[in-house]
């Protein structure tokens, strides 16, 4: 058995321990934070019988977890990734996240090592290297992707959301009860996050911080406007009416020239993603069609400084072809 083998079954079997042990020593202490937590999120809905789910159930309330947790929101990189999952609209603790990421960061390795069975050249150490960093960055593509389309809809929300409130402010409303309204009138994901307001003031918390949160947990620069504009006329006084209807006129013209430019450059933008992608799947297909394609890279001599020559010039090629994506993306990326 090779080393590698004996490697991904060691990580396989601490993993399953870690596992085992959270759920064993699962407690029921922080009722009072579960609950106060649950409140401030929003109801979560019904997950059915008593006996559904219950291992989830187990490895959400595992002590292990919750121990994980507090010690990771201590930290500047858990308090950013507590806002980055409330962004993307993810039930998930920092903890719970992290578990999934390391989930991630040894299974994919493992799989790949059990259909090696099948196809050889998935058992070699730098497939696997590959599969293991895969699995590692997985969990956040499909964290910021998430963050990114619910930004989206976001943003083509808000013009609308902006004009509700400044109607209802003409009603004789007052700002408070015209979130409430949007919260009951308006669709995910901007109701969930006005409705997270709402239940912040509720608990305690000073309206204006209640909507700082808001601002850096969207990370909306059109709704950063629309706070800023709140936050001086709190201030200063003034019609909040007029201001509000003057943001939602930039808002809708800021988000029509966004989509021209989107459409413009649509072409250059698929151009960036083929140059930066197509090496990688012909070099994975001629892998797998011939394994030992790409021996002669790896031997040495030639060599420069003890470094083969191939490997030299494949770190050239790839330096190139991310300089080559990222002068793509900056050219297209056109800041409105």
């Amino acid at each position: 058995m090779s080393s590698a083998t004996l490697i991904i079954a060691a990580l396989a079997a601490v993993s399953i321990i870690v596992i085992a042990l959270g759920i064993a020593m699962s407690g029921s202490s922080g009722v009072t934070l579960e609950r106060l937590e649950r409140y401030a999120a929003g109801a979560k809905p019904a997950d059915g019988t008593p006996g559904q789910g219950g291992v989830a159930e187990l490895i959400a309330k595992s002590a292990a977890l919750a121990q994980l947790n507090k010690v990771v929101e201590k930290r500047d990189f858990g308090a950013n990734l507590l806002r980055d999952l409330g962004a993307a609209d993810l039930k998930l603790k920092p903890s719970e996240y992290l578990g999934i990421r390391a989930g991630t960061t040894i299974g994919v390795p493992v799989v790949m090592f059990l259909l090696g069975f099948f196809v050889s050249a998935l058992q070699n150490p730098i497939v696997l290297l590959i599969g293991l960093i895969i699995g590692f960055m997985a969990p956040q593509i499909w964290l910021n992707n998430r963050k990114s389309s619910r930004l989206r809809q976001f943003n083509k929300q808000l013009p609308d959301t902006v004009t509700l409130i400044a109607n209802a402010l003409r009603a004789g409303s007052s700002f408070l009860q015209s979130i409430e309204l949007v919260v009951r009138e308006s669709r995910p994901p901007i109701s969930i996050e006005f409705g997270r307001v709402i239940r912040e003031v509720n608990l305690g918390l000073p309206f204006d911080l209640a909507l700082e949160n808001m601002v850096k947990r969207v990370k909306s620069e059109d709704f950063e406007l629309m706070a800023t504009a709140i936050a001086i006329q709190h201030q200063v006084g003034g019609n909040l009416a007029e201001i509000l209807d003057s943001i939602a006129f930039t808002i809708r013209e800021r988000i029509r020239i966004k989509g021209e430019i989107r459409t413009l450059t649509a072409q250059q933008r698929l151009s960036g993603y083929v140059v930066g992608a197509l090496p990688f799947f012909l070099a994975f297909f001629i892998f797998l069609a011939a394994p030992t394609f790409f021996d002669p890279m790896f031997i040495k001599p030639p060599d420069v400084l003890g470094i083969p020559l191939g490997v030299i010039l494949l770190l050239i090629a790839l330096g190139a072809m991310g300089a080559g994506f990222f002068f793509i993306r900056k050219i297209v990326d056109i800041e409105v």
